[in-house]
């Protein structure tokens, strides 16, 4: 555990949640590092705002704060507003849904203070306008879901001419293109890969089993999406 520096600060302070006075030697023994080490890692948690209070002196004893009982989140600045920004760039695109609000929200009281100042600063700077082509959250994390295990979906979709079809299809990616959000999968009825925009999709729902996984026909998906962007559902 010397060498990684995050997984070790990150047991620390699940250590020091629990609520006891835990003593430089002896922490230093459960973790498997030196006291100096111990020492080091307690002040790198306090420069990311986790008050942590110790007895000076050779026999420091350590113990975290009153009302710290947080989870062990050890984001940096950066990567705080990487998180802060792409929920408030996918906020607007949810339709009629708090998620990603909510998300922020929950995010926000779980950080230490130096992290929700930077949190709250991204939150207030980011403006996103493009409110067009909304899609549902549920949505999204159906497909995801089939993604990720080798699953199927099926739903109902309106085509360019409004003309409604079931569609029957083995997803691949979530495309966000030009503001717009699609959906790249394999058609079963129409027996070919096929591009279906979000915002006409309704009605999605999983087939239940796990399905074998088809081979993608490009190496590259922003290649045969501009390629083939006229196979449009």
């Amino acid at each position: 555990m010397e060498s990684d520096p995050t997984a070790r600060a990150l047991t620390l302070l699940s250590v020091l949640q629990t609520g006891a006075d835990w003593s430089a030697a002896t922490l230093a023994e459960r973790l498997g590092i030196s006291a100096r080490t111990v020492r080091r890692d307690v002040d790198r948690l306090r420069g990311l705002g986790y008050a942590i209070t110790a007895k000076p002196g050779p026999g420091s004893v350590y113990r975290l704060g009153a009302g710290a009982t947080i989870p062990p989140l050890l984001f940096t600045a950066d990567e705080i507003a990487a998180i802060v920004a792409g929920l408030r760039l996918i906020a607007p695109r949810l339709q009629g849904d708090e998620s990603a609000q909510v998300a922020l929200a929950k995010l926000e009281q779980v950080l230490p203070p130096g992290l929700r100042r930077r949190a709250d600063a991204i939150d207030l700077a980011t403006e996103v306008l493009e409110e067009d082509h909304a899609v549902a959250a549920q949505d999204v994390g159906i497909v995801a879901d089939a993604v990720a295990a080798a699953g199927r979906i099926r739903f109902a979709y309106l085509d360019g001419n409004a003309a409604s079809s079931a569609r029957l299809v083995d997803p691949y990616r979530h495309v966000l293109r030009a503001g717009r959000w699609y959906l790249v999968g394999f058609d079963l009825d129409r027996d070919e890969w096929r591009t279906f925009r979000f915002d006409r999709i309704s009605g999605v729902e999983r087939v239940p089993g796990t399905y074998r996984r088809r081979e993608f026909p490009d190496a590259s998906i922003g290649r045969w999406f501009a390629t083939d962007f006229g196979r449009l559902g």
